[in-house]
């Protein structure tokens, strides 16, 4: 028999508490990694052996078997206990037994029209939802679903507490998002797919790989199917052994291929859309991000993969498509609403970049921890304001009040190296950087460029 947790068992007296409350819709927020089907399946024990009949909700057919392997090992009586993928029950509801409780994973989904429909013919049942992230894709709230939102540990706690693992974290941006359009909270997939399936971007995955990760199993979330084979053959090509993965593989190959990464077979297993929301996926120590988002759900769910806990482990994070400067650090603390949130500006994001090894903290670090980069003062303040009494601004003040992501918008090697001093970088932030956005550089210092890139 399974044994909670303590904070697990705190957050069930959490709902329990709001239930003897009188609230009849929950909504319950729990970190990624932090055993959600495990709550959820003592949950669903605790109902069926009152005989109460459940019905579990998941939103993809791969999740069924995994959460009823889970619910068996809680000990849930199947009898009264029915897990289903909401697009069939939705279409089934005649033909669904009558639930007491309705529990659903991955809930920030639950104000989409399949699951409502549902919640409205079952308007008897108690519905619990379950998410790390309780928003949906275009920032509205789950108002709609819950009257009650219950908070359980954060993520930062569970990586204190060795019920996750440190991680390291870098953001080399390979590909620039400026000027895709969004549709329905994400970007456009079509235009995404032609943007990440450029050849530059899979052999610089590459060398960052190597540089950063080398030799750890890893796994890598991509835009298309063409884009992830294309990886997987760039990493076959320089002799790491890889493979591709997506939903239309077939079971008994992809059972195969988990399994040899699993035991070492396959070091860097590419996927498209599966290892997301909810999947059990094998335990790997480094995640490289390719497919950009808007989403923070998906954004927490991808970056967090590789931060199952082990003694002495350290995960690793290469952001390839700067989603970190969109969302945040992974375990940054978050205050949940079910009211819809208004669009986070720029600045909501306290997350800055060390220009030498591009390692991603804190906007209040002083020293970078990877390099030891000492960060100059006007980066050290996270809002210095710029004194505004006439005669005193100068460009150079101007330019160093310029967040760290201003670099991106310069054209010209003198414009990157005025950037520079004014924020009091080394002159080799110039030479990284042009050579990140193709700028060309006088060939006076081509001699810099072959010492540091030998």
């Amino acid at each position: 028999m399974i044994k909670l947790r303590k904070y697990q068992e705190n957050l069930i007296n959490k709902i329990k508490i709001q239930l003897l409350q009188g609230k009849k819709s929950i909504c319950a927020v729990l970190g990624c990694g932090a055993g959600k089907s495990i709550i959820q399946g003592m949950i669903a024990k605790s109902a069926t052996d009152k005989h109460n009949q459940v019905l579990f909700l998941v939103h993809r057919k791969e999740l069924c078997k995994q959460i009823e392997n889970t619910f068996t090992e809680c000990g849930v009586d199947f009898d009264y206990c029915q897990i289903g993928m909401v697009q069939t029950i939705t279409r089934r509801l005649s033909k669904t037994k009558d639930p007491v409780i309705i529990i659903t994973d991955e809930c920030h989904h639950s104000a989409s029209a399949s699951y409502t429909r549902i919640y409205d013919y079952f308007k008897q049942a108690t519905r619990l939802g379950f998410t790390a992230t309780p928003i949906r894709m275009n920032e509205g709230g789950l108002g709609k679903v819950y009257d009650s939102l219950v908070e359980g540990v954060s993520t930062k706690w569970l990586i204190e507490n060795n019920y996750l693992s440190p991680y390291k974290y870098y953001s080399v941006k390979l590909a620039d998002t400026l000027g895709l359009h969004v549709k329905r909270g994400d970007f456009d997939s079509k235009e995404l797919a032609a943007l990440m399936e450029q050849k530059y971007i899979y052999g610089d995955t590459i060398k960052n790989y190597v540089n950063l990760a080398n030799g750890k199993k890893t796994i890598i979330y991509c835009t298309s199917i063409k884009s992830s084979i294309a990886t997987v053959e760039e990493f076959q090509a320089a002799g790491i052994k890889a493979a591709h993965i997506d939903g239309t593989t077939p079971d008994k190959e992809r059972k195969q291929i988990i399994q040899d990464f699993r035991n070492g077979k396959i070091t860097v297993l590419s996927n498209v859309d599966l290892f997301g929301e909810g999947f059990d996926v094998p335990d790997c120590e480094c995640v490289i991000l390719l497919r950009p988002t808007k989403s923070l759900a998906l954004f927490i769910q991808q970056s967090m993969r590789s931060m199952r806990y082990k003694p002495n482990k350290t995960a690793i994070i290469i952001d390839h498509v700067g989603n970190v400067f969109e969302h945040g650090l992974p375990d940054d603390t978050r205050e949940w609403t079910l009211t819809a949130k208004k669009k986070k500006t720029q600045s909501a994001i306290h997350v800055k970049q060390c220009p030498v090894c591009y390692a991603c903290m804190s906007t209040g670090a002083k020293i970078c921890p990877e390099c030891k980069y000492v960060f100059p003062k006007q980066e050290i303040a996270e809002r210095k304001k710029i004194d505004t009494e006439l005669g005193k601004i100068d460009r150079k003040t101007i330019i160093a009040a310029k967040p760290f992501n201003y670099y991106k918008k310069i054209k010209t090697f003198d414009g990157m190296r005025e950037f520079q001093q004014a924020k009091g970088y080394k002159f080799g932030f110039v030479l990284h950087k042009c050579m990140e956005l193709n700028i060309p550089i006088p060939s006076k210092y081509k001699y810099m460029i072959e010492r540091f890139y030998k």
